[in-house]
């Protein structure tokens, strides 16, 4: 969804059009696939970053067209809502000290952006959810000044044809509706891409779709929305709720929702592309110019335009994605499932498990997801939402019993899943001392049963016993957040608390 589109309306024939114009992208990715011209393997990795600006109380400040004008830097673009702001780094070979690299990369962008942001008193904050977010701020007024935003606000809520419901029952229950999808926005990510072969995609999705709920387990951290205390990682539900453009009829039907695991392991990229076809509606009917099967007849490489535009309103955690670099088509897997933050050192901890896990499981030679049910990998992801770090997950049994079986998250971390990430970043080349770093930063908030949720939520709850208002508890949470955040420490160090509770107020 990074293209830009113009606002318009819809008609009939611009649906027909546009589908069978998608048919044809189709048809010209399978070609591509069955001659072979797909990009040879280069080990290269991306990391998208999206963030919150906040002023000095903590609270969302709606100006990311100022500060992006005053960054004027293509690493950085707008977001949904106008407390967005996404950085983009430049993609990178797996293999040596990249992640040592990446990690003073994010820190010199984010420093500088930070800076900028404080010349119209606003500042950057990377954490899952912005705590103090109101229903007031996630409304449509308060979309980023951008066509393509407005349009699909307008398709998606043409497509459900009534007000969103957001009903997330956790440690507190929410419930309320909304008129829009800006509640969306409160929903910053970070995005890990890793670029593939056509023959070794499924095999990264496959292990990309079975390690999601370690993931969130370790790196949970968006406990808050709404002023209420809600899921350990409340994005997801968040997110499912916010895109879904099925009435309740439709959801009692069965019809899939855009925001959406899967249902299945798949054997080729084709498989998912097609079922986004097959399976979702188009929400932006905006045909290209180009033929692609007339392109590929006159041995050119086609855009897929169409094809690349529908893909992007499919919002798979695990997302296939057709790109061409340098002339050359390529297929990368876009691992769309962790919050943002809390800092830059457990940003890059939780993308070296991830590329190190991915790698070892993709090469097993008994993959997880012909011994693991997909009906069970997806109902630990919602167990690791819903528990974070005290998640209890069903994985393979190890030994001649096999079978499926209950282990806590932690354990499973630490005696089965750490040691596959530092075999898996030893066969990407990573240096050993940054393997031994990063992961060493996941192997400590194992031991101390810490992330970002459980911070913000102990630190929450002692501010609300030590005599503040809920309002007040989480703006202080978040002001010290985003000072540690600032400071670098990794998340698991943090002292809970605030510095100093001057009284209730």
């Amino acid at each position: 969804m990074g293209e830009k589109v113009a606002a318009g309306a819809f008609d009939l024939s611009d649906r027909q059009q546009y589908r069978a114009k998608l048919r044809r992208c189709l048809t010209g990715l399978e070609r591509l696939l069955a001659q072979k011209r797909f990009d040879r393997p280069k080990n290269l990795m991306g990391l998208e970053i999206e963030l919150n600006l906040a002023g000095a109380d903590g609270l969302p400040k709606m100006l990311n067209g100022e500060v992006l004008e005053r960054i004027a830097s293509r690493d950085f673009q707008t977001e949904l809502a106008m407390f967005n702001l996404e950085v983009n780094i430049a993609p990178h070979r797996l293999g040596g000290r990249v992640f040592d690299r990446l990690a003073e990369e994010l820190r010199t962008s984010l420093a500088y952006a930070h800076r900028k942001a404080g010349e119209v008193d606003a500042g950057i904050v990377m954490i899952g959810i912005l705590p103090t977010l109101d229903r007031d701020d996630l409304v449509s007024t308060n979309l980023s000044d951008v066509d393509r935003y407005t349009l699909l606000n307008d398709q998606i809520v043409a497509a459900r044809g009534e007000d969103f419901a957001l009903d997330i029952d956790g440690v507190e229950h929410l419930s309320c509706t909304s008129k829009s999808i800006v509640p969306e926005a409160a929903c910053t990510s970070v995005q890990l891409h890793l670029q593939v072969t056509p023959a070794r995609f499924a095999d990264v999705w496959n292990a990309a779709q079975a390690v999601t709920a370690a993931q969130i387990a370790v790196g949970a951290n968006a406990p808050f929305l709404f002023g209420r205390e809600l899921w350990r990682e409340s994005r997801p539900p968040l997110f499912t709720q916010a895109t879904d453009t099925r009435p309740p009829e439709l959801q009692a039907q069965g019809v899939r929702p855009r925001t959406w695991f899967g249902e299945r392991w798949i054997s080729s990229a084709y498989e998912l592309f097609e079922e986004n076809l097959r399976y979702f509606p188009a929400l932006l009917p905006l045909c290209d110019d180009e033929d692609p099967l007339e392109v590929l007849e006159a041995g050119g490489i086609p855009s897929l335009a169409e094809l690349v535009l529908h893909n992007g309103t499919v919002y798979r955690w695990n997302r296939p994605v057709y790109g061409i670099a340098d002339g050359v088509p390529h297929l990368r897997v876009e691992n769309r499932v962790l919050p943002a933050g809390p800092t830059v050192t457990d940003v890059i901890a939780n993308a070296a498990f991830y590329y190190g896990l991915v790698r070892a499981l993709a090469e097993d030679t008994r993959p997880v997801w012909s011994r693991l049910p997909f009906e069970a990998a997806e109902a630990n992801f919602d167990a690791a939402c819903r528990y974070g770090i005290d998640a209890r997950l069903q994985w393979p049994r190890r030994g001649r019993l096999g079978g499926v079986g209950e282990v806590d998250a932690v354990s499973l971390v630490r005696e089965e899943l750490l040691p596959l990430a530092e075999a898996g970043l030893d066969a990407w080349g990573v240096e050993p001392a940054d393997r031994d770093h990063y992961l060493g930063v996941i192997e400590e908030r194992c031991r101390r049963r810490a992330n970002g949720a459980t911070w913000q939520v102990a630190t929450f709850r002692r501010a609300v016993d030590a005599g503040l208002s809920r309002d007040a508890a989480l703006a202080a949470m978040t002001r010290r957040y985003a000072e540690l955040m600032h400071l670098g420490e990794p998340v698991h160090t943090w002292p809970v608390g605030l510095p100093e509770v001057v009284g209730a107020r």
